[in-house]
């Protein structure tokens, strides 16, 4: 088994960006541009490596490879999105990698795109700037649309096997993560299970209880043996249940209009564990988007858009106006899921404003752009 972290670390210390690895600042798939840009770079690693893994690392500074970080990336859909756009859609996944120097809410974004096995992946319509058919191979460290006919060479296999070799987990590393994390979530009760005597989870967060279930929040969960965060949040409230084969959680989001929230069931997500040393995570989405009076949401939209248009030309806020900031994106986000189409443009546009004048409905911004990825791509 992989240990994530080692990977990243061996791939940054001995390439440089090449036909099977790329780096990235940051990934934005919210807007057409990064998520056009993002599509290429997958069509063209998988293009470029019919026979074995390629990978692109999020979070690192391209002059000199400083470990900087990103906000924690919920990739349930991420396949999904790439079965959207692409025809031959090789089979990726995004983990969330932590780093010890990095805090709790940042961590490296590693995505894994497995071999295609000669099948030629292009785009299956337009987006942004590229066209419906194009397809890309890697050029050196650069994407580059070229032709079908194109010779493609296995000349990556070697390296990549190497690399993932010397990035093996064992038993030492797998004893640090644990008692890293115990002692880094020591404030909310850290906890850990072995499962088929091999697998390691740890988790913490903030417990209450309700109706005799209980409840966490501040959550935080890995898969120690390959250093892969699988949940974060400060915002969501979750349920954890677990067997002697399985570890289950199920998200729940607080949403609501004015004073009046609550919490509505997200997603459910499963790591089942195997007998053959091996693990599937299995997500479901269980989200019902709750209906309001139109009347109250067209209110509530150009009130929105009033305060947005205040944010715009730098005008100052009352109290009052502050707290309806902190709710603007999910009360953008309801009315979009309650068929108020043009709601999204206005959430993206209020974006660098909200990020210049509280930190608070910034972080909300991007939990409501997280709901809405999730369901759009599912």
């Amino acid at each position: 088994m992989i240990n994530k972290r080692l990977l990243i670390k061996n791939l940054l210390a001995h390439n440089d960006e090449n036909s099977f690895y790329d780096k990235k600042r940051q990934l934005n798939i919210g807007e057409k541009e990064g998520k056009a840009k993002f599509l290429k770079h997958v069509c063209a690693l998988a293009n470029s490596n019919p026979e074995n893994n390629s990978f692109i690392v999020i979070g690192v500074e391209d002059e000199d490879n400083t470990i900087a970080g990103i906000d924690f990336f919920d990739d349930s859909k991420i396949q999904n999105l790439v079965n959207a756009y692409l025809h031959h859609p090789p089979n990726i996944s995004y983990e969330n990698i932590p780093f010890p120097h990095l805090p709790d809410e940042k961590v490296v974004g590693l995505v894994t795109i497995r071999p295609n096995h000669g099948k030629i992946c292009s785009l299956k319509k337009n987006i942004w700037k590229y066209f419906k058919g194009s397809v890309f191979f890697r050029d050196g460290s650069i994407s580059m649309p070229k032709s079908y006919d194109i010779n493609i060479e296995d000349v990556n296999s070697a390296i990549v096997k190497s690399i993932e070799k010397h990035a093996q987990n064992n038993i030492e590393l797998t004893l640090d993560g644990v008692f890293d994390f115990m002692e880094k979530r020591r404030d909310f009760n850290p906890q850990y299970k072995v499962f088929k005597e091999y697998f390691v989870v740890c988790w913490a967060g903030k417990e209450k209880k309700s109706n005799s279930t209980k409840y966490y929040s501040r959550v935080d969960i890995e898969l120690i043996n390959e250093q892969v965060k699988l949940f974060y949040s400060d915002m969501d409230e979750v349920s954890i249940t677990m067997e002697k084969d399985y570890f289950r959680i199920i998200e729940y989001v607080n949403l609501g209009l004015h004073d009046n929230f609550k919490y509505y069931p997200l997603e459910e997500v499963t790591i089942q564990f195997k007998d053959n040393v091996s693990y599937e995570i299995k997500s479901d989405l269980l989200f019902e988007p709750p209906q309001f009076n139109k009347k109250v949401l067209y209110h509530i939209y150009n009130s929105n858009n009033s305060l947005l248009e205040r944010l715009k030309k730098d005008l100052p806020l009352t109290r009052a106006q502050e707290k309806d900031l902190k709710n603007l994106p999910s009360t953008y986000l309801l009315c979009y899921l309650n068929n108020f189409r043009d709601a999204i443009n206005k959430l993206e546009e209020a974006k660098p404003y909200l990020k210049k004048y509280s930190a608070e409905a910034y972080t909300h911004y991007k939990e409501s752009l997280r709901i809405l990825r999730k369901v759009k791509y599912n």
